[in-house]
């Protein structure tokens, strides 16, 4: 009667795990639509207020909320930034206040519901049986939420706009719980019993297929446990990833056997279902956004100066671009079979090259070589800048990069500009490559997360190619505020570049956008130049556009806006860990003085 209704009691302590999640989820839900309210109110209201002062105020209880809880690093400043203890080995980043307050509760809400009712004057057997018992129905019950968290269409993002990013932080700390409470189910269960029977008779007892099946899932997360620190993870992350999908399935798969037995065994069938249909949703979105009559989806790679990549994807069928979306591409010729996350830099109705080619392009059929007009071509284009780095990275631009080489005229090898043993680079003016033509799959899109139309202020600051975050932003403000749709008034790009080459990487794009309409009354852009090879190469262009050495002092561009703020201002940063640290700090300083919201784009899996 006893073993029943504690049994019935692990029930009901699943449940309340289960439930306070969805309790917390509720609550996050709650604020965002508050949020979302709030902004849209705000954009509406800006209509008819051109100078928006009321929303220029501050909120002093949000504004310490967001300085100290939201917006907030763990200890001081570093949160993005990359903990290394040498130049090969990234120990990762910390989490948030917020997101380590978020775990915290988490990691002692399993604590007390594996601890909570347990009669510890009992006998030693007893107390360890019950624990066994509680950490295995809980190390179970989890596995429904750590499924959940793991997929890329997880439909809590949508839902209450928390970011993939954020979701993978969540999903690696209930892990290595989920791991500890099965380490805690199996502890229990062998030490009575070598107590009381020995060694010999407790691994004895492992042979039986029961015993078996849990040993084997324990190994299996123990394994995953051991490879998922950040140095591991990084190092060999395609091999990382890889190896953590086949070690879950081999862990799912004995303890799909282990609790058949048991009322748990319902929360692995929910998360097996969710896992199995997420990877059948994409299988099949891959399917239909990459396949049509006639049609398939084809990547053109193109080598530009400062090691990086311009990648347009031709799509089979077009989707609704919106700034903020991010896409996995495959790319079978050079990556196999795996998918690597890039932001949108750009997008386009029809077929467009800017840069390299705009009416034909030569299409392989076969042997022959053909002229198509891809101008009767009703698929819209994406367009991705890659930064040359590691593994695939590396693989797509030596594979640009040698294309464009073959393609090079004679006399145009050595040229400073060129790809020759003087240049050692593709050519930026002289000489423009045809971009060469590869298979590819998109995945996406997804993001889209976070919508600026409601500040009368934005500023963004990019680092490198965070550059490819911020152009549809800016894009989407500029025609918002010729069209009058849009709360912006003024809008600033600061973007950190090493070397003037790079501006190459966005020439065609930001053509556009300089020529749009209205964009002098709104947009101002910040270039700064960390190492010009001469200061005569920095030249500003115009009283909207300028060009300065060295790296930005972001509490004074913050400080210099501020004193001409137009209602509510949004800050945005996409960039390495460093900008984004200086960032958020110089943003928590300056709330309490006006309305100010901190967004941050990072890919830190």
């Amino acid at each position: 009667m006893d073993s029943l209704w504690y049994e019935m009691l692990n029930d009901t302590l699943c449940y309340a795990n289960l439930w306070a999640l969805a309790c917390l989820i509720a609550l996050v839900f709650t604020w965002q639509v508050s949020l979302r309210i709030a902004a849209h109110l705000r954009r509406l209201a800006s209509f008819t207020d051109s100078r928006q002062l009321y929303h220029r105020m501050p909120r002093p209880r949000m504004a310490w909320l967001k300085r100290h809880l939201f917006d907030a690093p763990l200890l001081r400043t570093r949160h993005n930034r990359e903990w290394q203890l040498s130049s090969a080995v990234n120990m990762g980043t910390l989490p948030g206040r917020f997101h380590a307050l978020l775990l915290a509760g988490i990691v002692a809400m399993n604590v007390a519901l594996c601890t909570n009712t347990v009669p510890y004057g009992d006998k030693e057997s007893t107390v360890a049986e019950l624990i066994r018992n509680r950490a295995g129905f809980m190390a179970t019950a989890n596995l429904f939420p750590l499924l959940v968290m793991s997929g890329r269409n997880n439909p809590l993002i949508r839902l209450l706009g928390v970011s993939f990013d954020t979701w993978n932080l969540l999903h690696r700390w209930l892990g290595r719980i989920v791991v500890l409470e099965a380490l805690t189910h199996v502890i229990a269960w062998g030490v009575p019993k070598v107590q009381e029977y020995g060694w010999a008779t407790a691994l004895g007892t492992l042979k039986k297929p029961f015993m078996f099946n849990g040993l084997m899932c324990l190994i299996a997360l123990l394994v995953i446990l051991c490879q998922s620190p950040s140095p591991i993870r990084h190092a060999f992350y395609e091999t990382f990833l890889h190896l953590h999908i086949a070690l879950a399935c081999v862990a799912v798969g004995f303890i799909w056997h282990h609790v058949y037995r048991y009322s748990c065994r319902y929360y692995l069938y929910a998360a097996v279902a969710f896992w199995a249909f997420e990877r059948l949703t994409r299988f099949v979105i891959l399917g239909y956004r990459n396949y049509r009559v006639g049609h398939r989806t084809t990547a053109y790679l193109e080598a530009l100066p400062g090691d990086a990549v311009r990648v347009t994807l031709q799509l089979a069928r077009p989707w609704t671009f919106a700034p903020g979306q991010y896409c996995f591409i495959y790319i079978p010729s050079i990556g196999g079979w795996t998918s690597h996350p890039f932001s949108i830099a750009w997008g386009e109705t029809g077929p467009s090259f800017p840069g390299s080619f705009n009416e034909k392009v030569q299409l392989e059929t076969g042997d022959d070589m053909v002229l198509e007009d891809l101008n009767s071509r009703k698929a819209s284009s994406i367009s991705l800048l890659i930064r040359r780095r590691t593994g695939f990275t590396d693989r797509l631009y030596r594979k640009a990069e040698t294309h464009a080489r073959l393609q090079m005229p004679p006399d145009n090898i050595g040229h400073p500009n060129g790809m020759g043993p003087a240049g050692g680079r593709p050519p930026s003016t002289d000489f423009r490559a045809t971009p060469l033509k590869v298979s590819a799959l998109v995945e996406g899109p997804y993001g889209d997360l976070h919508s600026l139309d409601s500040y009368g202020t934005v500023m963004l600051f990019a680092g490198g190619v965070g550059i490819t975050h911020c152009l549809p932003f800016i894009h989407h403000l500029v025609q918002g505020h010729s069209d009058g749709t849009v709360a912006a008034r003024r809008v600033t790009l600061v973007w950190i570049i090493q070397s003037p080459e790079h501006l190459d990487w966005i020439r065609p794009w930001m053509t556009t956008i300089l020529g749009m309409e209205g964009r002098r009354d709104v947009l101002r852009i910040q270039l700064f130049i960390t190492r010009p090879r001469n200061p005569r190469e920095i030249r500003s262009p115009s009283e909207t556009v300028q060009m300065f050495p060295g790296r930005p002092n972001v509490d004074t561009l913050l400080r210099m806006e501020g004193e001409h703020q137009v209602g509510a201002m949004g800050v945005m940063v996409c960039g390495n860990g460093a900008l984004s640290d200086d960032v958020r700090r110089a943003c928590r300083q300056r709330q309490g003085g006006y309305q100010l919201d901190f967004i941050e784009e990072s890919f830190t899996w």
